[in-house]
């Protein structure tokens, strides 16, 4: 772990929620038209990050525990009866006492870089009353604006956030393009990386959802409603995640350029 001055160093671990099951490109984190799988582009991301003190992959599936075991990864079997990635971060989080910070990097994010992951670490280490921090990136275009699929937040001049939602946030009364032109940005887009503190994480995941989670289906809205704040700390580099064909055919085409 990187030794730092000012904040105690806070021990943290990696947990990547892995399920086989996707509706929009069925089991997408096997697809390995690049020569390996997406799960294992994603584990290799994840291990860019330099505070972490490693990585593990949490999954239901005997698949995708075995294609993590073939690359040397490392492996935790979850309940098939739970409900979230959240969930699955927490029950792997039970038998880690020794950690203090646990990570959620989702498993179809294989560009995520090892940068962003310390800096949603770093934030809890900056405010030790905070229980969770996650991550947002300007909106540029008005299309991704307007795109449901783009989760949105707002936060306040202390980068807490004050509410997620599906729908353009902040909505202007007047619209000018300009808008998406002004810095700092005005519409951040949420990136789905969280990281919490253990303690938090376990009670998270005992909390009943919130009518506004259950309104937008979004998760992180759970811990608004019951009174917690959530750390937002703004990157530059959107992290792709991979929901589509197109997206992947996006991300193999890229891969493929860069080498």
């Amino acid at each position: 772990m990187l030794a730092m001055d000012g904040p105690s160093p806070l021990r943290s671990q990696i947990v990547i929620p892995a399920r086989l099951h996707s509706t929009r490109l069925p089991r997408k984190l096997l697809l390995r038209e690049t020569g390996k799988t997406l799960i294992q582009h994603t584990y290799e991301a994840a291990c860019r990050a330099k505070r972490p003190r490693g990585v593990i992959v949490a999954t239901d599936a005997v698949e995708i525990a075995a294609e993590v075991r073939s690359f040397g990864g490392e492996v935790r079997m979850t309940s098939r009866e739970l409900a979230s990635g959240t969930d699955r971060v927490a029950e792997v989080a039970r038998n880690l006492a020794d950690v203090d910070v646990l990570v959620n990097v989702q498993g179809d994010e294989p560009e995520i870089s090892g940068a962003a992951i310390d800096l949603a670490v770093e934030l809890l280490e900056r405010d030790p009353e905070a229980v969770m921090s996650t991550l947002a990136t300007p909106i540029r275009t008005r299309e991704k604006l307007e795109d449901p699929a783009c989760v949105k937040v707002v936060f306040d001049q202390h980068g807490r956030a004050m509410y997620f939602s599906r729908s353009v946030i902040p909505r202007p009364r007047e619209w000018d393009d300009a808008w998406l032109e002004r810095t700092p940005a005005v519409f951040y887009q949420h990136l789905g990386l969280y990281a919490y503190r253990r303690e938090f994480l376990l009670e998270l995941a005992a909390m009943p959802r919130a009518a506004l989670e259950i309104v937008e289906n979004l998760e992180q809205l759970r811990v608004l409603a019951a009174g917690y704040s959530i750390l937002v700390g703004v990157i530059d580099e959107p992290s792709i995640g991979i929901d589509t064909p197109a997206d992947y055919a996006a991300f193999v085409k890229r891969m493929a350029t860069a080498r």
